[in-house]
């Protein structure tokens, strides 16, 4: 039988910026309103059904290393099929590595945010190697000489996949190599060694338990030289033209997260650049942290409107006992449960941005930290409610949902798992009071009772209650946002759930004071 009843129609080729009302508004209240054409025009390419299927494929094919040529020496590389050049063609070409450093006007940093969660969107995996580029600029600028140098290759928006010597390439992408096996979040514990061997440079022995991207160009890496655990940047190549003894061991096999390849890498005596002081590699790195946390709101934000516009695009078209099932009353509680989160997530997310572009160090401090641990860790129980939406079609491999379900706890772990960001928060609070004077007058702009009752209850900074602390500061920033951003409507449901009590903790449990379409809030 060919017929076929009561099934949705494919979502493909809509625009996924003109469509979003929430994240088309943040825009332009953000500073990035000039960026308004481009914005428009990525959105329509990041929701084709060309996109789409570039992203399906990439995921569909992983990459593939190749550790030795064919006759037995060192070849270190992996081959990406051709969809996830593709992708990394547009991500480039749209400036989502470089557009703040490039771009130096008013809302620079929103923009970029805007298109990275429209990217996002579309396929998370290949933003890991345009996020690293992005957030590694800041660090080596803090070397006139190395950043000169690095921050100028990477201001082109040419994406050049050839695996040879950056000063022969039209442009190069920059990755990260933290984190070892027997320290992970602790770095402090790595063992990898700098030995000087002149002026500003060192030999690297060691290993990363973490690679990311290894096809990148360059890499920020930690290492212990005589002054203490201190900032590199290690190039694939040596100034030589020779290839660097950097030998890629394996790739993981991670549950998501599987177009983009992380890896094991070891170090033979490699070729690096000290970045800032020795004994100061922490202090260094945690400026290219600040902002992949940022890039870890954004994607996280991205996951959930993608999972959301696909559990209303398919509850608007199927039909249950006689009516849509979008017009069933629990069915809309789920629905307007999830649109408030999205929501909430998406003005956190481009609030987050503005406080980058106008360098308002004392407000981004915390609120990244906060906005961080919370967005993320909301995120895989948003796509599971979403996905189940879907019913069975939403555990099927065809539709996009179990991807975006194995994509969900990345960001929560990537740049800090949820323990390090609340023990990050209880820092800033003790170390930074500017920073949380900051927080609290950009929650109080709302002049909402509920909100102010809600910060009065925060209770005192504990270690132990750190998490507990750290949510609710995000919920309190995600109200105010609401309450001066959001339909009314979509205000007072929020702020009735979140911040009153009367909520499940289960989406789908909204007070009955929620009114409002959830179709049009998502569509409008």
């Amino acid at each position: 039988m060919n017929t076929l009843e009561n099934q949705p129609p494919p979502l493909a080729d809509w625009n996924l910026f003109s469509s979003d009302r929430a994240l088309r508004d943040a825009a332009v209240r953000e500073g990035a309103g000039w960026a308004r054409e481009r914005l428009l025009e990525f959105g329509q390419w990041a929701g084709s059904a060309e996109a789409m299927e570039w992203a399906a494929q990439a995921n569909e094919y992983p990459p593939v290393l190749h550790t030795h040529d064919r006759y037995g020496r060192r070849r270190d590389e992996v081959v990406f099929h051709p969809a996830w050049h593709q992708l990394m063609r547009r991500a480039v070409e749209n400036g989502i590595h470089n557009l703040p450093w490039t771009e130096k006007r008013e809302g620079a940093h929103a923009a970029r945010a805007v298109s990275a969660m429209l990217a996002s969107q579309n396929e998370a995996g290949h933003m890991c190697p345009v996020s690293m580029t992005y957030s590694a600029v800041p660090v080596l600028a803090r070397d006139p000489q190395v950043g000169a140098e690095w921050i100028a290759r990477a201001a082109s928006t040419q994406y050049d996949p050839s695996f040879r010597p950056a000063p022969e390439k039209k442009g190069v992408l920059i990755g990260m190599a933290l984190t070892e096996k027997q320290g992970g979040s602790d770095v402090r514990a790595n063992t990898t060694r700098a030995v000087p061997v002149g002026s500003g440079e060192y030999i690297l022995t060691g290993h990363k338990w973490f690679c990311s991207a290894p096809m990148c160009d360059a890499f920020l890496v930690l290492a212990q030289a005589p002054g203490g655990l201190s900032c590199f940047l290690l190039p694939r190549w040596k100034p030589n033209g020779a290839c660097n003894e950097f030998h890629l061991q394996r790739l993981k096999t991670k549950l998501g997260n599987r177009s983009n390849a992380s890896s094991e890498v070891e170090f033979h005596g490699a070729w690096a650049q000290l970045l800032g002081e020795e004994g100061r590699g922490i202090a260094t790195i945690m400026e290219m942290v600040h902002h992949t946390r940022l890039d870890c709101v954004i994607s996280s934000s991205a996951l959930m409107r993608r999972a959301l516009v696909e559990a209303v695009h398919h509850a608007r078209h199927r039909h249950v006992f006689g009516r849509a099932l979008a017009s069933q009353p629990l069915m809309r509680n789920v629905l307007m449960d999830l649109a408030l989160e999205s929501e909430a997530a998406t003005l956190l997310m481009m609030r987050l941005a503005r406080s980058f572009d106008e360098r308002d160090k004392a407000f981004a401090r915390l609120a990244v930290a906060v906005g961080k641990y919370w967005v993320t860790k909301r995120t895989p129980a948003f796509i599971a409610e979403a996905l189940e939406c879907l019913g069975g079609n939403g555990y099927v491999e065809e539709f996009v949902m179990p991807r975006l379900y194995r994509e969900a706890p990345l960001n929560s772990i990537w740049e800090g798992s949820g323990n390090v960001i609340a023990l990050d928060v209880l820092r800033a609070l003790s170390r930074d009071p500017e920073s949380f004077e900051r927080v609290k007058t950009e929650i109080r702009l709302a002049a909402d009772p509920r909100i102010e009752r809600f910060l009065n209850q925060m209770g005192e900074p504990d270690e132990a209650m750190a998490r507990r602390l750290a949510g609710r500061l995000a919920l309190a920033l995600q109200a105010s946002l609401m309450v001066r951003f959001a339909p009314s409507a979509m205000a007072d449901a929020f702020c009735a759930s979140r911040l009153e009590g009367d909520w499940g903790r289960v989406f789908g449990t909204l007070p009955r004071v929620a009114a409002f379409d959830p179709v049009e809030a998502v569509f409008g």
